[in-house]
């Protein structure tokens, strides 16, 4: 058996000691983490001497210090920022708002406060819980109301605007525009409304409802107005209507029409303006009648207005008083509430205001408070005057049909109403949802049949 030398021994005694340090350093600092990645996250750099590892640590650790210091000082700050975020919240929610709706004016209290409610939560008051002095005086702080679709020749408005001004220290302005763009307007602007009320006819009053554009008030003559002629709540109120009129220029148009046969039957262009206001759609139902057709079978307005349109014989202008002044309208189809004035008015030329024998309706035009309104007390104030015994009297003298059960016009002013003899044929619309159908029937045909064969 070999023997093992002194020089062996030493050898041997050497690597040993070697190889534990090493693996001491291995397991105490080198071995990978449960996850594979390196010690402290850090690539190890190369084995070298003793010096390079101890190095290569000290500054492992620096890091890892600095590295934590930053991560503490970023999620104090991400928890600052979060809390100050929280803090700015809560605070804007405590401020509160109307979301758009107009407050009522501040009012001492009792039992005969006029302080307002405050408004709901979609943003439009609650005018039929306040009380008339409330709103008289939500209407003074107001100080004005805006209006779209009522300009002073329509039905008289400017004597309503008048005692709405005078009496009660408003100021008014409006726009005249149709009753769709009335609602357009009302749909566009939203919560940042500009517009007060307006006046539609009868056909827009379902789509003013379904698109949720107006609140309610029912004023103080709730009880003296038809069901057909309110809404619920008083979303929409009609206040008059009026039965279809044709106004001739009789210096230009010597056998005046009384009937839509003599219409067809004439030489003259006729206008009744576009169909997507509520005048000319009342034209052209009440024409459809007049040859047969109702609520249903349009057919016999559209044969008829076609043969107009063939013949060059529509006049495409609107029924504006203007054009009627100016002599570019012979003949215009409209409601009897702008026959009568205008027939007074128009100084130019000789004018004759006819209710046709053989088809007429007799239709309403509705008010209408925008939701968003900027002045509701104000709106509201001119819907109560409205429908006041005043407000009544304008209209009947404006040529409208003043639609409270319980009003009597005047004796004074008997004389100078619309003759009802002159209605009894008249078809009275009282189905909103059936007249609204067959006008945007009609529409929808109008410009799809007649529209490409107008020239003017």
């Amino acid at each position: 058996m070999p023997q093992r030398g002194r020089g062996f021994y030493k050898f041997d005694k050497f690597w040993l000691y070697r190889t534990g340090f090493l693996c001491y350093i291995y397991i105490k600092h080198l071995r990978p983490a449960a996850d594979g990645s390196a010690p402290n996250g850090f690539s190890r750099p190369p084995l070298g001497t003793d010096k390079t590892y101890i190095l290569w640590k000290n500054e492992t650790r620096m890091n890892k210090r600095k590295e934590e210091k930053a991560m503490k000082k970023f999620r104090t700050a991400k928890f600052l920022a979060l809390a100050l975020t929280l803090a700015m919240l809560l605070a804007v929610a405590g401020c509160g708002g109307n979301n758009g709706g107009s407050s009522a004016p501040p009012v001492s209290g009792g039992d005969n406060s006029t302080s307002a409610p405050p408004p709901a939560d979609d943003g439009a008051l609650d005018l039929n819980s306040l009380t008339l002095d409330q709103i008289i005086e939500g209407a003074k702080a107001e100080g004005q109301v805006v209006s779209v679709g009522m300009p002073d020749e329509w039905a008289d408005w400017g004597s309503l605007w008048k005692s709405v001004t005078s009496t009660y220290g408003l100021t008014h302005n409006d726009t005249d525009m149709s009753s769709s763009e009335e609602l357009q307007m009302f749909a566009t602007e939203g919560k940042a409304g500009t517009k007060d009320m307006g006046d539609v006819g009868y056909s827009f009053v379902g789509q003013a409802v379904s698109e949720d554009l107006v609140q309610g008030y029912k004023t103080s003559y709730w009880d003296a107005v038809p069901d057909w002629a309110k809404g619920e709540d008083g979303k929409w109120m009609v206040a008059y209507t009026g039965v279809t009129t044709f106004l001739v220029n009789t210096d230009q148009v010597a056998n005046v029409p009384t009937s839509w046969e003599d219409i067809r039957n004439g030489d003259y262009k006729v206008a009744l303006g576009p169909l997507s206001g509520g005048n000319a759609q009342g034209a052209f139902i009440a024409s459809n009648y007049a040859f047969g057709g109702d609520m249903e079978n349009l057919q016999p307005g559209i044969d008829f207005w076609t043969e107009m349109a063939s013949k060059g014989r529509i006049n495409t202008l609107d029924i504006t008083q203007a054009n009627f002044e100016s002599g570019e309208i012979a003949v215009g189809v409209v409601w009897s509430f702008q026959g009568t004035p205008y027939s007074k008015e128009i100084t130019q030329y000789k004018m004759s205001a006819v209710v046709p024998s053989d088809g007429a309706l007799q239709n309403g035009y509705a008010s209408v408070i925008n939701k968003y309104a900027p002045h509701p007390h104000a709106a509201a104030l001119t819907r109560e005057v409205m429908f006041s015994d005043e407000g009544q009297t304008y209209l009947a003298l404006a040529g409208a049909i003043p639609t409270r059960t319980d009003f009597k016009i005047a004796d004074e002013h008997a004389d100078k109403v619309l003759d009802m003899s002159t209605v009894e044929k008249a078809v009275v619309i009282t189905d909103a949802d059936a007249y609204s159908a067959a006008c945007e029937t009609a529409k929808t045909r109008w410009e799809e049949e007649i529209a490409p064969l107008l020239v003017q």
